[in-house]
């Protein structure tokens, strides 16, 4: 089947004089997770990872992906004849590079420039250049070769009142325009969703697990234009329900259709726009007149986006409370039940999703859970599939990463527990897991300090031991917005396509997650969310900490007490202690008795 598609790609290429077509995973707005209409890199790769690109020219086929997705491409690309270039690893170039090694002089690069960055393809015409060659920027070859493609939809809007925000659409407005003065722009274009959505208080559906609205905005100093769908089958009300329409209004916002996006931008004469290259299509910078001044910068809400105010945090805390509670009651269930009742990934993870689904002002999982029995784990991403699950026993371990989104915040935590009979190996592997998750999230430090400054503090367990895992230390997380959210993250290097780097501000919420994964064996992750806070300041400058966000008893059938040090098992007595505290309000009778035994000091 694929090699079909890759054919009917190949003939589609050849027709349009594209030598070599590029599919990133990505839509308009350059959103890392996708609704089915732009899964192109799925449709014509099989990779159902959410990250990957995929070079397709007459000789070969190429899918990049990294490191979180290696075991799962192996596996789906086998038998499809495309080649799996493991990003990051020794001698693998990366998709600029690899460009570079197979255009041959006077060839053309094509892709639907809508879906690609401005900024790579910038680079990519630098390649062109060299090779003397064309770039097509303009082709969706996807179009008449995927029949029955998913239509792009546009579910309703809704407001998200400022007792939850916590701050006016108007308020956040006047401080982005305040940014604009500074770095001397007239003109602000947005296109990610997630910024979008948290300067304009509204939130959707449009993403799957990621409650945005498929929209472009532009920030004048007079007015904001939103270009988002307006009516859905004539009926203006059904996406944009007036109480949404008032509030934008009042707060200076014009809805104008999505698709008249371009045809203003092309409009642009004259002015300085402040933008990033990085964040906005191929097609927009190419729209764009050649009168029009571009301030290339980072876009200003997403700084301001990730240091939640004070409704905020409070809300957020409350959140995870609810989260912990449910996630508690789902490790009770499957500890009770193992081996009693049948169960699989799938039913295990519906069952949790149900036991969220009964919190009040519960909206959604905040991404497709990830529920991966036995080696299953060494999958960092992995996704269980109805036809092949496994099923789960009264043994070995299940890793299971899931969240929420909230009125009141976005989770996600990750716990490994262990069903019955685990190997010694296995048993270390998660003490090192549990003693790098609280050495973290432990630290003090001192203010401007970024990510790769502190996540040695968690890597160092694996590094003393000759190991490693395969993926950053932790991400930020959006409020009821994106689960991965920039510019904030625990990186032991910095990354071009990782925007995460940012020093850390009082009021930003970041994943503490450091995983082992031993292929064909067992996967092993831990993950809490931390609040920054500001701790003492004194002559040294200002020193800062984390709060616990997250609480969910740790599986202490996983932890080996001989290869915890006493500093570990204080770290781990003071956790549980505050988990007991949180929770215990909400259990009672041998839910209770058995979340006390559960949060025991060691």
């Amino acid at each position: 089947m694929i090699k079909e598609r890759l054919h009917k790609l190949r003939e589609s290429m050849k027709a349009a004089g594209i030598d070599c077509y590029l599919i990133p995973t990505s839509d308009y707005h350059d959103s890392e997770y996708v609704s089915g209409f732009f899964r192109v890199r799925n449709y014509f790769s099989g990779f159902t990872g959410s990250a990957g690109t995929l070079v397709v020219s007459a000789e070969e086929a190429a899918l990049f992906t990294d490191g979180r997705y290696f075991i799962q491409a192996g596996r789906e690309l086998e038998g499809t004849g495309i080649r799996l270039m493991k990003m990051g690893e020794p001698g693998v170039p990366e998709v600029k590079e690899y460009l570079e090694q197979i255009l041959k002089e006077g060839q053309t690069l094509g892709f639907d420039g809508r879906v690609i960055k401005a900024e790579d393809a910038e680079a990519y015409e630098k390649i062109l250049e060299k090779k003397k060659g064309k770039l097509i920027w303009d082709k969706d070859l996807a179009e008449d070769i995927w029949k029955e493609r998913p239509a792009l939809v546009h579910h309703p809007v809704f407001l998200l009142k400022e007792c939850y925000s916590g701050e006016s659409a108007a308020s956040k407005i006047d401080r982005v325009r305040a940014k604009m003065k500074e770095e001397g722009a007239d003109i602000h274009i947005l296109t990610t969703l997630d910024d979008i959505a948290w300067l304009l208080n509204i939130r959707g559906n449009d993403v799957e697990n990621c409650p945005v609205v498929l929209a472009y905005g532009v920030v004048t100093e007079e007015k904001v234009l939103l270009f988002a769908e307006d009516e859905k089958n004539g009926d203006k009300d059904e996406i944009w329900p007036e109480e949404v329409r008032q509030y934008l209004k009042e707060s200076g916002v014009e809805l104008c259709p999505y698709d008249k996006f371009y045809q203003y931008v092309s409009e642009i004469h004259d002015k300085k726009v402040l933008l990033c290259k990085g964040r906005i299509s191929c097609r927009l910078k190419k729209e764009l007149s050649e009168a029009v001044k571009v301030i290339d910068k980072p876009n200003p809400t997403a700084a301001m986006k990730a240091v939640k105010n004070q409704v905020e945090t409070e809300n957020i805390r409350k959140a995870h409370i609810k989260d912990g509670v449910a996630v508690t009651r789902f490790m009770y269930w499957l500890k009770k039940n193992v081996g009693k009742i049948p169960m699989t990934e799938i039913s295990a993870a519906k069952y949790l999703e149900n036991l969220r689904k009964e919190t009040e002002h519960f909206i959604e999982p905040s991404f497709e859970t990830i529920c991966a029995y036995g080696a299953n784990g060494a999958i960092i991403h992995y996704s269980a599939q109805p036809q092949s699950c496994a099923e789960i026993r009264p043994e070995g371990l299940l890793m299971v990463d899931s969240g929420g989104h909230y009125m009141e915040g976005t989770t996600d935590i990750t716990r490994t527990f262990v069903l019955g009979e685990v190997t010694p190996k296995m048993r270390e592997h998660f003490t090192l897991v549990l003693r790098a998750m609280l050495q973290l999230k432990d630290t003090k430090f001192l203010k401007e300090c970024r990510g790769v400054n502190l996540d040695i503090r968690a890597r160092e367990i694996f590094w003393e031991k000759g190991l490693d895992y395969k993926h950053g230390t932790g991400h930020g997380v959006g409020y009821l917005l994106n689960v991965h959210e920039g510019p904030n993250g625990f990186r032991w290097k910095i990354l071009h396509d990782y925007k995460d780097s940012a020093v850390f501000e009082e009021g930003m919420v970041t994943t503490d997650e450091p995983g082992i994964y031993i292929e064909g064996s067992h996967g092993i992750r831990l993950e809490n969310e931390l609040l920054c806070r500001k701790g003492e300041e004194n002559e040294y400058g200002q020193f800062m900490y984390f709060e616990d966000l997250t609480y969910v008893p740790i599986d202490l059938d996983g932890v080996d007490l001989s290869g915890m040090e006493e500093i570990d098992k204080r770290r781990l007595n003071k956790y549980h202690r505050e988990v007991y505290e949180k929770l215990a309000p909400y259990f009672e009778g041998e839910e209770l008795a058995w979340l006390k035994n559960a949060t025991r000091e060691v």
